[in-house]
Parts: C-alpha cells; structure tokens; sequence
C-alpha cells in the first residue's frame, strides 16, 4: 500500500512540473489577433506596465491555484497508508470513552495537520497578491481571516461528519439517502444565515449612505420590482485595490453587496451597471436555481460516494487498519472521494455559474440601457484586480464562473439596444 503514496508523491512533482509548463512556456498571454485594437484588449485601457504585471501576477496565481488542488488527496493517501489514521483513532480513544469527542479529538488532529500543509501555499498566494498590489492585507489580519475560514469550515464539515457516521452505522448500505434529507434543510439554513452570521466575521457591513447613489440604486431596484430597502456596502478597502459586488442570502436575509472599493473607483453609471447585474441574479432566481442545482448535484454525490465508499472499505479496509465502515479511521477515504468527486463536478458547476452570469450582464444592458457604462466597469474591474481578460482555457473550464472579461465586454459592445422613438409635433 505504501508504494501508492510514492506513485503520488512521483505524479504530483511530474504534475507541477507539467502546469508550470503549461502557464509558463505553452500558454501565451493576451487576445486573439481579432480583438486587438477593441475594448477588450488590455492594451486599450491599461498601460504597458499594467498589462505585463498582470500577465504575470495571472500566471503565478493560476500555477499556485493548480498546484495547491491536489495537496487534500496526498494528504489523505498519506494519512491511510502510513496508519496515521489508525494510529490517530486508537489515540482519540485514550483521551475519552465518549464516541463524540473521539470523533471531534480525531478530526480537529486531521483538519490541523492538513491546514499546516495547505498553509506555505495560501500565505505565497497572500503575498503575491500583496507584492503585485492586490491585497493591502497586513500579514495578522491575513491570518486572522484564515483561523476563521479553517474554524468556520471545521464547525460544518464536523456536523455534516457525526450526522453521516451515525447513518453509516446504523445503515451501512442506505446511508447516503438519510444524509441527502438532512442536508436539504442545512443548506437553505446555511444560506439564509450566511449575510448575517458567517460574512460579518470577515468584514464590516453597514448600509449605503444616504445620497444621490443610494437613491439611484434603490430606483434601479424599484423598476426591477425588488422589495429592496437597503443596500450594504463593505469595508474591503483595507484588505484589496480589487472591486467587486455580489448578491447572497435568501428570503428575508437576502443581501445585496457592494465593495467600498466599487463605490469609490467607479462613476455612478458603472456602479448602476453593476447593481443592475446584481438585481438580475435576483430577478432571475438564480440563488434559488443554485440552491436547488446543489441540492440535487449533492444526491447523486452521496450516491456514488457510498458507493465508492463502500468498495473502498472492503478491498483496503483490513491492510489499512479500519475496522468497518463506521470506524472513524475510515474518514480520510470519505473526505477523498468527496474531494475527488466535487474537482470533477467543478467544470458543470463553473459551467452554470457562467451562463448566469451572462444572463445577468443581459439583464443589466437592458436594465440600465448603458452599455458604455458595463464596458469601462469591467475594464476599471481588470485594471484594479489584474485580472486576465482572456485566461488560458484550463484556467476557465475549472476555476471560472464568470465569463472572461474578453467575452464580456465583446459581448456588450455588439448587444443590440432597441432605442424608443420619439415622436416630434409642429405647434
């Protein structure tokens, strides 16, 4: 069993080699000849040095992003092969006799080790950021962020792991449909929740001031018939120079979000722009669309996990020390093919975010009937984060749910807005 881990060990240093290859050599930055000259072309709207930081700062972030995915698999690969896994469990015996602090001691040990090994390669990323002009983030409240996101995330994978252990025990073949039923409710509790509890761990949020911008939104809002009283802005500016709005929550915690940077860097058009996206969302439904595509996209995951998980247990279980399928020792094969199986649903994931997205970019044309404004939003977005108007294509099939902003601005320069006529009488 110890030779798979080596294989991974060989295949991942072969797979950086490859990826670095890939951003670096194989790949070239820029547009396509067509769209030399447009507005989509970063050389149009920034300037030389701009356009080479940011070609650079893309380049390293995506190898970072691609290099740092498969850290979880190796980490359980280890972990099972090794029998750090059994060795953890028969020490998380000794602590208690209570099954649910064995399971909390055994995971908290887990989640700690794996947060170290992720740890070198969120702080280069943190720093790269900080390096090109990104983030503004000192390095305490960097981390500060990031004990919260690992506490946070190890408070609801810990539930969602002592709800499926007490199901696997109970029903070694069925589990995965009681769980599925659970996790019906936590998901829509999760995402009403999320405005209120989880997002203001991070930062600060208060109401737009008052003024001419706000009532402008709030007009935008009331032509699009949305029951909206407020908008939020937060206090971004002391993390990152990037820009950026969103809509999340449902029902009455249903939040519409701007970023203090937004408000400040862009005109009141461009702003209008990007609201109007944000209403579209709304509009649309598509947070519901989500929240039902999830749920859904989760059973057949629960599925084929238990399958998987099932198959796993029998053919390795004994070599690897676990017991049965309710052991705990068992957990890193579970989190494995959860990791696994949600990498490979990415690309359909991303694929559906981005076709929202352009619904909503259509929403906002027809809404605001400004194109101009949602051409030099997205270019003032691409200048302040550096992003990649036109990222290489694995860049896009695994980590975007956006469209690119090429196809963006290409695709809002050449919408056709139908203009009211107006009729003109001789006195």
């Amino acid at each position: 069993m110890k030779k798979v881990a080596w294989w991974f060990l060989g295949i991942y240093i072969i797979y950086l080699i490859l990826i670095a290859l890939y951003f670096f050599v194989w790949t070239s930055p820029g547009v396509p000849p067509q769209f030399k000259g447009t507005a989509a072309d970063p050389n149009v709207f920034m300037t030389h040095k701009q356009v080479v930081l940011s070609q650079d700062y893309t380049r390293i972030q995506d190898w970072i992003n691609f290099a740092t995915i498969p850290l979880d698999w190796g980490i359980y690969i280890f972990v099972l092969v090794f029998g750090f896994s059994a060795w953890l469990r028969n020490r998380s015996h000794e602590v208690t006799r209570f099954s649910f602090f064995h399971m909390a001691v055994y995971f908290l040990t887990l989640s700690i080790l794996a947060w170290l090994i992720a740890f070198p390669g969120d702080y280069l990323a943190h720093q790269v950021s900080v390096h090109y002009g990104i983030s503004v983030q000192g390095f305490s409240s960097w981390l500060r962020d990031n004990i919260t996101s690992f506490w946070v995330n190890w408070i609801i994978t810990f539930v969602s792991i002592i709800v499926i252990y007490c199901f696997i025990k109970k029903f070694p073949n069925k589990w995965w449909l009681p769980v599925w039923l659970l996790s019906i409710p936590f998901v829509v509790f999760l995402m009403y929740i999320q405005p209120v509890v989880i997002d203001p761990l991070y930062n600060h949020f208060h109401p737009l001031p008052d003024g001419t911008l706000k009532n402008e939104i709030l007009h935008l809002a009331d032509k699009a018939d949305i029951p909206a009283h407020n908008v939020y802005e937060v206090d971004m500016s002391k993390k990152t120079n990037a820009l950026n709005a969103y809509v999340n929550g449902i029902g009455s915690n249903l939040r519409i979000v701007l970023w203090d940077t937004t408000v400040h860097r862009l005109n009141h058009r461009e702003v209008l722009f990007i609201m109007a996206h944000e209403m579209g969302h709304y509009v649309m439904n598509h947070l519901f669309l989500s929240m039902i595509g999830t749920i859904f996209l989760s059973l057949a995951g629960l599925y084929l996990t238990s399958k998987l998980f099932r198959g796993a247990v029998s053919h390795w279980g004994a070599a690897l020390g676990i017991k049965n399928p309710g052991d705990i020792a068992s957990l890193p094969i579970l989190l494995l093919i959860f990791s696994l199986l949600n990498f490979i649903g990415s690309p359909l994931e991303s694929a559906v975010s981005r076709h929202y997205e352009h619904q909503a970019d259509q929403y906002a044309i027809k809404m605001t009937q400004d194109k101009e404004a949602g051409v030099t939003a997205f270019q003032k977005l691409t200048v302040n984060g550096l992003s990649d108007v036109n990222p290489p294509a694995l860049v896009k099939f695994f980590n975007y749910d956006h469209p690119t902003t090429l196809e963006r601005i290409e695709f809002i320069e050449h919408y056709p807005i139908k203009h009211h006529k107006t009729n003109h009488h001789k006195d």
